[in-house]
Protein backbone atom coordinates (compact mmCIF):
# COMPACT_ATOMS: atom_id res chain seq x y z
CA UNK A 1 0.00 0.00 0.00
CA UNK A 2 0.86 3.52 -0.23
CA UNK A 3 2.33 5.01 2.71
CA UNK A 4 1.13 9.14 3.00
CA UNK A 5 3.87 10.95 4.20
CA UNK A 6 2.90 14.12 6.61
CA UNK A 7 4.98 16.24 4.60
CA UNK A 8 2.69 15.70 1.54
CA UNK A 9 0.55 18.63 2.90
CA UNK A 10 -2.04 19.24 -0.16
CA UNK A 11 -3.11 15.13 0.54
CA UNK A 12 -3.04 15.73 4.12
CA UNK A 13 -4.74 18.42 4.58
CA UNK A 14 -7.38 17.45 1.83
CA UNK A 15 -7.93 14.68 3.82
CA UNK A 16 -8.11 16.18 7.15
CA UNK A 17 -10.76 18.37 5.77
CA UNK A 18 -12.83 15.47 4.56
CA UNK A 19 -12.64 13.87 8.02
CA UNK A 20 -13.71 17.10 9.28
CA UNK A 21 -16.68 16.82 7.42
CA UNK A 22 -17.52 13.55 8.92
CA UNK A 23 -17.22 13.68 12.12
CA UNK A 24 -16.67 17.71 13.29
CA UNK A 25 -13.96 19.54 13.48
CA UNK A 26 -14.25 19.26 17.25
CA UNK A 27 -13.91 15.43 16.95
CA UNK A 28 -10.82 15.56 14.58
CA UNK A 29 -7.51 15.92 16.28
CA UNK A 30 -4.39 16.75 14.73
CA UNK A 31 -2.33 18.55 16.91
CA UNK A 32 0.13 17.11 19.00
CA UNK A 33 -0.86 18.08 22.27
CA UNK A 34 -4.37 16.69 21.65
CA UNK A 35 -3.21 13.36 19.87
CA UNK A 36 -0.22 12.22 22.13
CA UNK A 37 -2.55 10.30 24.56
CA UNK A 38 -3.36 8.22 21.45
CA UNK A 39 -0.32 7.33 19.47
CA UNK A 40 1.28 5.55 22.95
CA UNK A 41 0.47 2.64 24.70
CA UNK A 42 -0.38 1.79 28.11
CA UNK A 43 2.96 0.03 28.41
CA UNK A 44 5.25 3.16 27.06
CA UNK A 45 6.61 0.49 24.64
CA UNK A 46 4.73 1.06 21.45
CA UNK A 47 4.54 4.72 19.70
CA UNK A 48 3.65 5.56 16.44
CA UNK A 49 2.51 8.88 14.65
CA UNK A 50 -1.03 9.97 13.69
CA UNK A 51 -2.36 12.02 10.60
CA UNK A 52 -5.54 12.76 12.54
CA UNK A 53 -7.59 10.91 15.93
CA UNK A 54 -11.12 11.03 14.39
CA UNK A 55 -14.03 10.14 17.03
CA UNK A 56 -17.09 8.89 15.07
CA UNK A 57 -20.77 9.24 16.82
CA UNK A 58 -22.03 6.21 14.66
CA UNK A 59 -21.17 3.56 12.33
CA UNK A 60 -22.51 5.07 9.61
CA UNK A 61 -19.64 7.97 10.31
CA UNK A 62 -17.06 5.14 10.77
CA UNK A 63 -17.95 3.72 7.12
CA UNK A 64 -17.41 7.18 5.69
CA UNK A 65 -13.86 7.22 7.30
CA UNK A 66 -13.21 3.84 6.07
CA UNK A 67 -14.22 4.72 2.73
CA UNK A 68 -12.35 7.96 2.59
CA UNK A 69 -9.08 6.04 4.21
CA UNK A 70 -9.54 3.30 1.53
CA UNK A 71 -10.21 5.72 -1.28
CA UNK A 72 -6.62 7.28 -0.48
CA UNK A 73 -4.74 4.34 0.88
CA UNK A 74 -4.27 5.18 4.36
CA UNK A 75 -4.12 2.92 7.24
CA UNK A 76 -6.82 3.17 10.13
CA UNK A 77 -5.73 2.43 13.46
CA UNK A 78 -8.93 0.97 15.35
CA UNK A 79 -8.95 2.41 19.42
CA UNK A 80 -10.72 1.80 22.05
CA UNK A 81 -10.05 2.47 26.12
CA UNK A 82 -5.77 2.19 25.43
CA UNK A 83 -5.92 -0.11 27.95
CA UNK A 84 -4.24 -2.80 25.52
CA UNK A 85 -0.58 -4.19 26.98
CA UNK A 86 0.84 -5.41 23.18
CA UNK A 87 0.65 -2.45 21.16
CA UNK A 88 -2.36 -3.55 19.06
CA UNK A 89 -3.79 -0.25 19.30
CA UNK A 90 -1.18 2.43 17.96
CA UNK A 91 0.18 3.39 15.06
CA UNK A 92 3.58 1.23 13.87
CA UNK A 93 6.24 3.87 13.70
CA UNK A 94 6.95 5.22 10.39
CA UNK A 95 3.78 4.99 9.00
CA UNK A 96 1.45 7.74 9.90
CA UNK A 97 -2.48 6.38 10.21
CA UNK A 98 -5.75 7.74 11.09
CA UNK A 99 -7.04 6.52 14.25
CA UNK A 100 -10.14 6.08 14.86
CA UNK A 101 -11.30 6.07 18.22
CA UNK A 102 -14.72 4.40 18.94
CA UNK A 103 -15.24 6.31 22.52
CA UNK A 104 -18.31 8.18 21.27
CA UNK A 105 -19.95 5.45 19.83
CA UNK A 106 -21.07 4.28 23.99
CA UNK A 107 -24.55 3.59 23.86
CA UNK A 108 -26.31 0.88 25.09
CA UNK A 109 -29.11 0.04 22.45
CA UNK A 110 -31.20 -2.09 24.03
CA UNK A 111 -31.78 -4.55 26.84
CA UNK A 112 -33.60 -7.94 26.94
CA UNK A 113 -34.64 -8.85 30.07
CA UNK A 114 -36.54 -11.65 29.36
CA UNK A 115 -34.11 -12.93 26.43
CA UNK A 116 -31.25 -12.51 28.56
CA UNK A 117 -28.83 -10.39 25.68
CA UNK A 118 -27.91 -6.52 25.40
CA UNK A 119 -26.75 -4.64 22.46
CA UNK A 120 -24.10 -2.18 23.13
CA UNK A 121 -21.95 0.21 21.37
CA UNK A 122 -18.00 -0.57 21.16
CA UNK A 123 -17.26 2.46 22.85
CA UNK A 124 -19.05 1.20 26.34
CA UNK A 125 -16.65 0.78 28.96
CA UNK A 126 -17.04 -2.60 30.58
CA UNK A 127 -17.99 -1.45 33.75
CA UNK A 128 -20.81 0.48 32.71
CA UNK A 129 -22.26 -2.64 31.14
CA UNK A 130 -21.87 -4.10 34.60
CA UNK A 131 -24.25 -1.59 35.79
CA UNK A 132 -26.35 -1.20 33.53
CA UNK A 133 -27.36 -5.69 33.61
CA UNK A 134 -27.22 -5.20 37.57
CA UNK A 135 -29.87 -2.86 37.04
CA UNK A 136 -32.25 -5.65 35.48
CA UNK A 137 -31.18 -8.60 38.08
CA UNK A 138 -28.57 -9.70 35.58
CA UNK A 139 -24.38 -9.90 34.96
CA UNK A 140 -22.36 -9.60 32.47
CA UNK A 141 -19.60 -11.60 33.51
CA UNK A 142 -16.52 -10.41 31.46
CA UNK A 143 -14.08 -8.97 34.59
CA UNK A 144 -11.04 -8.19 35.20
CA UNK A 145 -8.97 -5.43 36.49
CA UNK A 146 -9.13 -2.71 33.73
CA UNK A 147 -13.06 -3.11 33.75
CA UNK A 148 -13.38 0.84 34.96
CA UNK A 149 -11.68 1.70 31.52
CA UNK A 150 -11.56 -0.79 28.61
CA UNK A 151 -14.30 -0.90 26.42
CA UNK A 152 -16.41 -3.47 24.69
CA UNK A 153 -14.85 -3.03 21.19
CA UNK A 154 -11.18 -4.07 22.88
CA UNK A 155 -12.68 -6.58 24.49
CA UNK A 156 -13.64 -8.25 21.08
CA UNK A 157 -10.56 -7.41 19.61
CA UNK A 158 -8.70 -9.64 21.48
CA UNK A 159 -10.97 -11.91 22.62
CA UNK A 160 -10.34 -11.06 26.19
CA UNK A 161 -10.92 -13.53 28.80
CA UNK A 162 -10.56 -12.33 32.57
CA UNK A 163 -11.03 -14.11 35.97
CA UNK A 164 -14.68 -15.37 35.39
CA UNK A 165 -13.59 -17.64 31.19
CA UNK A 166 -13.86 -20.96 34.08
CA UNK A 167 -17.44 -20.74 34.09
CA UNK A 168 -18.84 -18.25 31.78
CA UNK A 169 -16.03 -18.15 28.48
CA UNK A 170 -13.89 -15.32 27.12
CA UNK A 171 -15.60 -12.70 25.17
CA UNK A 172 -16.21 -14.59 22.43
CA UNK A 173 -18.43 -17.29 23.78
CA UNK A 174 -19.95 -13.97 25.39
CA UNK A 175 -20.98 -13.34 22.09
CA UNK A 176 -24.06 -13.62 19.76
CA UNK A 177 -23.91 -11.06 16.73
CA UNK A 178 -22.08 -8.05 15.72
CA UNK A 179 -21.83 -4.97 13.52
CA UNK A 180 -18.92 -4.05 11.78
CA UNK A 181 -17.46 -2.33 9.19
CA UNK A 182 -15.13 -4.02 6.80
CA UNK A 183 -11.83 -2.77 5.39
CA UNK A 184 -14.08 -1.27 2.05
CA UNK A 185 -16.44 0.69 4.24
CA UNK A 186 -19.34 -1.65 3.94
CA UNK A 187 -21.55 -2.73 7.17
CA UNK A 188 -22.21 -5.90 8.71
CA UNK A 189 -25.92 -5.98 10.45
CA UNK A 190 -26.14 -8.99 12.73
CA UNK A 191 -27.42 -8.19 16.10
CA UNK A 192 -30.61 -10.54 15.90
CA UNK A 193 -29.02 -12.06 18.91
CA UNK A 194 -30.11 -15.68 17.77
CA UNK A 195 -28.42 -18.32 19.57
CA UNK A 196 -28.09 -20.66 16.49
CA UNK A 197 -27.91 -19.55 12.88
CA UNK A 198 -25.97 -21.78 10.82
CA UNK A 199 -25.92 -19.77 7.49
CA UNK A 200 -22.67 -19.85 6.74
CA UNK A 201 -18.98 -18.98 7.62
CA UNK A 202 -19.16 -17.05 11.34
CA UNK A 203 -18.12 -13.50 10.23
CA UNK A 204 -18.57 -12.62 14.02
CA UNK A 205 -16.05 -15.46 15.57
CA UNK A 206 -13.61 -14.33 12.46
CA UNK A 207 -13.27 -10.13 13.20
CA UNK A 208 -13.52 -11.02 17.54
CA UNK A 209 -9.77 -11.34 18.33
CA UNK A 210 -8.50 -10.08 14.60
CA UNK A 211 -7.35 -7.18 16.18
CA UNK A 212 -8.90 -4.84 14.12
CA UNK A 213 -6.97 -6.30 11.22
CA UNK A 214 -10.09 -7.43 9.20
CA UNK A 215 -12.65 -4.67 10.13
CA UNK A 216 -13.82 -2.65 13.19
CA UNK A 217 -16.35 -3.89 15.15
CA UNK A 218 -18.98 -0.70 16.15
CA UNK A 219 -21.60 -3.08 18.32
CA UNK A 220 -22.36 -6.57 19.73
CA UNK A 221 -25.01 -7.86 21.24
CA UNK A 222 -23.89 -10.25 24.30
CA UNK A 223 -25.53 -12.79 26.28
CA UNK A 224 -26.66 -12.46 30.39
CA UNK A 225 -27.09 -13.83 33.37
CA UNK A 226 -28.49 -14.00 36.13
CA UNK A 227 -27.23 -12.04 39.05
CA UNK A 228 -26.03 -14.80 41.81
CA UNK A 229 -28.29 -15.18 44.92
CA UNK A 230 -25.44 -16.27 46.88
CA UNK A 231 -21.62 -16.15 46.46
CA UNK A 232 -19.00 -17.38 48.24
CA UNK A 233 -15.34 -16.14 48.20
CA UNK A 234 -12.27 -17.61 50.17
CA UNK A 235 -8.19 -17.63 50.00
CA UNK A 236 -6.97 -20.79 50.46
CA UNK A 237 -2.95 -22.00 51.33
CA UNK A 238 -3.08 -25.74 48.93
CA UNK A 239 -0.12 -28.15 49.36
CA UNK A 240 0.70 -27.88 45.36
CA UNK A 241 -0.48 -26.93 42.37
CA UNK A 242 -1.17 -30.37 41.31
CA UNK A 243 -3.40 -30.65 44.47
CA UNK A 244 -4.92 -26.94 43.28
CA UNK A 245 -6.02 -28.58 39.85
CA UNK A 246 -7.50 -31.56 41.82
CA UNK A 247 -9.23 -29.47 44.65
CA UNK A 248 -10.70 -27.07 41.57
CA UNK A 249 -12.24 -30.47 40.12
CA UNK A 250 -14.05 -31.73 43.42
CA UNK A 251 -15.97 -28.22 44.20
CA UNK A 252 -17.07 -28.11 40.74
CA UNK A 253 -18.07 -31.66 40.99
CA UNK A 254 -19.94 -30.54 44.55
CA UNK A 255 -21.28 -27.38 43.40
CA UNK A 256 -22.44 -27.88 40.09
CA UNK A 257 -19.84 -26.36 37.79
CA UNK A 258 -20.63 -23.25 40.11
CA UNK A 259 -16.61 -22.03 39.90
CA UNK A 260 -16.51 -18.57 38.59
CA UNK A 261 -12.95 -17.79 39.34
CA UNK A 262 -9.91 -19.69 40.48
CA UNK A 263 -7.10 -17.58 40.52
CA UNK A 264 -3.54 -18.61 41.24
CA UNK A 265 -1.73 -16.36 43.84
CA UNK A 266 1.74 -17.76 45.16
CA UNK A 267 3.16 -16.46 48.05
CA UNK A 268 6.09 -14.17 46.37
CA UNK A 269 3.02 -12.52 44.11
CA UNK A 270 1.22 -11.60 47.45
CA UNK A 271 4.47 -10.34 49.28
CA UNK A 272 4.79 -8.01 46.15
CA UNK A 273 1.30 -6.78 46.20
CA UNK A 274 1.27 -6.29 50.21
CA UNK A 275 4.50 -4.72 50.00
CA UNK A 276 3.00 -2.25 47.30
CA UNK A 277 0.03 -1.83 49.06
CA UNK A 278 0.87 -1.38 53.35
CA UNK A 279 -3.34 -1.13 53.90
CA UNK A 280 -3.80 -4.68 52.63
CA UNK A 281 -4.34 -7.65 55.22
CA UNK A 282 -2.39 -10.58 54.39
CA UNK A 283 -5.89 -13.12 53.55
CA UNK A 284 -3.90 -15.76 56.01
CA UNK A 285 -2.11 -15.72 59.16
CA UNK A 286 0.56 -18.08 57.55
CA UNK A 287 1.82 -17.04 54.09
CA UNK A 288 0.36 -19.58 51.22
CA UNK A 289 3.23 -20.73 49.21
CA UNK A 290 0.52 -21.36 46.85
CA UNK A 291 -1.97 -19.46 47.28
CA UNK A 292 -5.57 -19.76 45.31
CA UNK A 293 -8.09 -16.91 45.37
CA UNK A 294 -11.61 -19.09 45.10
CA UNK A 295 -15.22 -17.77 44.34
CA UNK A 296 -18.13 -19.59 43.56
CA UNK A 297 -21.87 -18.38 43.13
CA UNK A 298 -25.50 -19.62 42.93
CA UNK A 299 -28.27 -18.11 41.47
CA UNK A 300 -30.62 -20.52 43.71
CA UNK A 301 -32.55 -18.75 46.46
CA UNK A 302 -32.34 -21.42 48.71
CA UNK A 303 -28.20 -21.28 48.79
CA UNK A 304 -28.81 -17.70 50.06
CA UNK A 305 -31.19 -18.58 53.01
CA UNK A 306 -29.35 -16.82 56.39
CA UNK A 307 -29.18 -19.46 58.57
CA UNK A 308 -30.24 -18.95 62.66
CA UNK A 309 -26.27 -18.11 64.05
CA UNK A 310 -26.61 -15.27 60.41
CA UNK A 311 -24.48 -17.33 58.40
CA UNK A 312 -25.20 -17.73 54.39
CA UNK A 313 -26.59 -21.77 53.40
CA UNK A 314 -24.36 -21.60 50.19
CA UNK A 315 -20.89 -20.41 52.40
CA UNK A 316 -21.53 -23.21 54.50
CA UNK A 317 -21.73 -25.77 52.46
CA UNK A 318 -18.46 -24.19 50.68
CA UNK A 319 -16.61 -24.66 54.30
CA UNK A 320 -17.88 -28.05 54.81
CA UNK A 321 -16.19 -29.07 51.34
CA UNK A 322 -13.01 -27.34 52.31
CA UNK A 323 -13.08 -28.92 55.55
CA UNK A 324 -13.30 -32.09 54.46
CA UNK A 325 -10.00 -31.25 51.77
CA UNK A 326 -8.26 -29.98 54.88
CA UNK A 327 -9.01 -33.38 56.56
CA UNK A 328 -7.45 -34.87 53.27
CA UNK A 329 -4.39 -32.64 53.53
CA UNK A 330 -5.05 -31.19 50.34
CA UNK A 331 -6.11 -27.49 51.55
CA UNK A 332 -3.54 -26.30 54.11
CA UNK A 333 -5.93 -23.09 55.25
CA UNK A 334 -8.93 -21.47 53.86
CA UNK A 335 -10.06 -17.77 54.75
CA UNK A 336 -13.82 -17.37 53.87
CA UNK A 337 -15.26 -14.09 53.18
CA UNK A 338 -17.96 -13.33 55.30
CA UNK A 339 -18.79 -10.06 54.33
CA UNK A 340 -19.42 -8.11 51.32
CA UNK A 341 -16.26 -6.15 52.27
CA UNK A 342 -13.92 -8.59 52.35
CA UNK A 343 -14.65 -10.42 49.59
CA UNK A 344 -13.97 -6.93 47.97
CA UNK A 345 -10.67 -6.94 49.41
CA UNK A 346 -9.51 -10.29 48.06
CA UNK A 347 -10.47 -8.81 45.03
CA UNK A 348 -8.53 -5.58 45.17
CA UNK A 349 -5.63 -7.66 46.17
CA UNK A 350 -5.89 -9.82 43.26
CA UNK A 351 -6.79 -6.43 41.05
CA UNK A 352 -3.56 -4.86 42.37
CA UNK A 353 -1.08 -7.65 41.05
CA UNK A 354 0.26 -5.76 37.29
CA UNK A 355 0.15 -2.02 39.65
CA UNK A 356 2.70 -4.04 42.29
CA UNK A 357 4.58 -6.01 39.87
CA UNK A 358 5.29 -2.84 37.81
CA UNK A 359 6.35 -1.18 41.10
CA UNK A 360 9.36 -3.30 40.78
CA UNK A 361 10.90 -1.83 37.73
CA UNK A 362 11.22 -3.52 34.75
CA UNK A 363 9.88 -6.68 33.81
CA UNK A 364 8.98 -9.32 31.37
CA UNK A 365 5.35 -10.79 30.85
CA UNK A 366 4.44 -13.55 29.28
CA UNK A 367 0.54 -13.80 28.99
CA UNK A 368 0.26 -17.96 28.06
CA UNK A 369 -1.83 -20.86 28.61
CA UNK A 370 -1.57 -24.68 29.26
CA UNK A 371 -3.73 -27.92 29.50
CA UNK A 372 -4.37 -27.91 33.02
CA UNK A 373 -2.58 -30.98 33.78
CA UNK A 374 0.78 -29.32 32.70
CA UNK A 375 0.72 -26.03 34.50
CA UNK A 376 2.74 -26.88 37.18
CA UNK A 377 5.64 -28.88 35.38
CA UNK A 378 5.51 -25.50 33.31
CA UNK A 379 6.03 -23.33 36.86
CA UNK A 380 8.13 -25.54 38.36
CA UNK A 381 10.81 -25.67 35.20
CA UNK A 382 10.18 -21.99 34.55
CA UNK A 383 10.39 -21.07 38.07
CA UNK A 384 13.69 -22.97 38.91
CA UNK A 385 15.51 -21.53 35.38
CA UNK A 386 14.28 -17.99 36.36
CA UNK A 387 16.02 -18.05 39.59
CA UNK A 388 19.28 -19.42 38.72
CA UNK A 389 19.62 -16.81 36.12
CA UNK A 390 18.63 -13.89 38.45
CA UNK A 391 14.80 -13.28 37.82
CA UNK A 392 12.23 -12.89 40.81
CA UNK A 393 8.98 -15.08 39.42
CA UNK A 394 5.96 -12.27 40.48
CA UNK A 395 3.53 -14.82 38.73
CA UNK A 396 -0.35 -14.93 38.73
CA UNK A 397 -3.10 -16.59 36.71
CA UNK A 398 -6.66 -17.78 36.05
CA UNK A 399 -6.24 -21.05 37.21
CA UNK A 400 -9.71 -22.39 36.10
CA UNK A 401 -8.66 -21.53 32.16
CA UNK A 402 -5.25 -22.80 32.29
CA UNK A 403 -4.11 -19.13 31.82
CA UNK A 404 -0.87 -17.93 33.29
CA UNK A 405 0.21 -14.13 33.25
CA UNK A 406 3.83 -14.75 34.27
CA UNK A 407 5.96 -12.42 35.04
CA UNK A 408 10.13 -11.81 35.69
CA UNK A 409 11.39 -8.67 37.93
CA UNK A 410 14.87 -8.60 38.87
CA UNK A 411 15.65 -10.41 42.09
CA UNK A 412 17.59 -8.64 44.76
CA UNK A 413 20.85 -8.41 44.00
CA UNK A 414 20.40 -8.10 40.10
CA UNK A 415 20.55 -5.31 37.92
CA UNK A 416 17.84 -6.04 34.92
CA UNK A 417 19.98 -4.29 32.10
CA UNK A 418 22.37 -7.43 33.20
CA UNK A 419 20.13 -10.16 33.12
CA UNK A 420 19.41 -12.60 29.85
CA UNK A 421 15.75 -11.85 28.96
CA UNK A 422 16.36 -13.43 25.66
CA UNK A 423 17.97 -16.99 26.97
CA UNK A 424 14.73 -16.72 29.57
CA UNK A 425 12.55 -16.25 27.04
CA UNK A 426 13.84 -19.17 24.98
CA UNK A 427 13.31 -21.54 27.65
CA UNK A 428 9.98 -20.12 28.23
CA UNK A 429 9.19 -20.46 25.04
CA UNK A 430 10.75 -23.75 24.52
CA UNK A 431 8.71 -25.54 27.52
CA UNK A 432 5.43 -23.92 26.60
CA UNK A 433 5.21 -25.66 22.84
CA UNK A 434 6.84 -28.61 24.71
CA UNK A 435 3.98 -28.72 27.15
CA UNK A 436 1.37 -28.10 24.58
CA UNK A 437 0.58 -24.53 25.29
CA UNK A 438 -0.10 -20.99 23.80
CA UNK A 439 2.17 -17.85 23.90
CA UNK A 440 -0.93 -15.84 23.77
CA UNK A 441 -3.44 -16.42 26.02
CA UNK A 442 -6.04 -13.13 25.98
CA UNK A 443 -3.66 -9.94 25.38
CA UNK A 444 -3.13 -10.39 22.16
CA UNK A 445 -0.07 -10.34 19.77
CA UNK A 446 -0.29 -6.89 18.85
CA UNK A 447 3.28 -5.45 17.88
CA UNK A 448 5.27 -6.85 20.68
CA UNK A 449 4.55 -10.75 20.09
CA UNK A 450 5.03 -10.98 16.14
CA UNK A 451 8.48 -12.87 16.26
CA UNK A 452 7.21 -14.97 18.57
CA UNK A 453 4.30 -15.45 16.31
CA UNK A 454 6.79 -15.64 13.26
CA UNK A 455 8.92 -18.44 15.23
CA UNK A 456 5.82 -20.52 17.01
CA UNK A 457 2.94 -20.27 15.32
CA UNK A 458 2.44 -23.03 12.66
CA UNK A 459 3.07 -21.99 9.33
CA UNK A 460 0.13 -23.24 7.37
CA UNK A 461 -1.92 -20.91 10.44
CA UNK A 462 -0.46 -18.07 9.53
CA UNK A 463 -0.55 -18.94 5.57
CA UNK A 464 -4.85 -19.32 6.04
CA UNK A 465 -4.45 -16.07 7.82
CA UNK A 466 -2.61 -14.13 5.49
CA UNK A 467 -4.55 -15.22 2.80
CA UNK A 468 -7.92 -14.15 4.81
CA UNK A 469 -6.05 -10.84 5.41
CA UNK A 470 -5.87 -10.34 1.76
CA UNK A 471 -8.94 -11.39 0.86
CA UNK A 472 -10.83 -8.41 3.18
CA UNK A 473 -8.46 -5.95 2.92
CA UNK A 474 -6.32 -6.07 -0.01
CA UNK A 475 -4.71 -2.18 0.60
CA UNK A 476 -3.64 -3.44 4.31
CA UNK A 477 -5.48 -0.54 5.20
CA UNK A 478 -6.56 -2.06 8.57
CA UNK A 479 -4.69 -1.73 11.35
CA UNK A 480 -1.43 -2.62 9.63
CA UNK A 481 1.74 -4.45 11.47
CA UNK A 482 -0.55 -6.19 13.90
CA UNK A 483 -1.42 -9.49 14.45
CA UNK A 484 0.37 -11.16 11.51
CA UNK A 485 4.43 -11.23 11.41
CA UNK A 486 5.55 -9.63 7.97
CA UNK A 487 6.57 -12.13 5.20
CA UNK A 488 9.93 -10.71 4.71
Amino acid sequence: MTVLSPADSAITDQLISRLRDIVGAENTLTQDADTVAYTTDWTQQHAGAAIAVVRPANTDEVSAIVRLCAASEVAIVPQGGRTGLCGGGVPIAGQPSVILSLTRMNAIRSLDSEGRTVVAEAGVVLETLHERALEHGLIFPLMFGAKGSCTIGGNLSTNAGGSNVVRYGNTRELCLGIEAVLPDGSVINALTGLRKDNTGYDLKDLLIGAEGTLGIITAAVFKLFPDPAARATAFLSVTSMDAAIGILNTIQDRTGGAVEAFEYMPRQTVDAILNAFPDMRPPLQEPAETGILLEVASSRPADAQVMEDGSVRFQNDLMDILAELIEEGFVLDAMLARSEQQRRDLWRMRESTLEAITGFGPSYHLDISLPLANISAFIEEIDTAARELGFLPLTVGHLGDGNLHYALAAAEGSVWEELPLEKIGTIAYDALIRLNGSFSAEHGIGQSKLQVMKKLKEPAQISAMRAIKKALDPLDIMNPGKLLPPEI
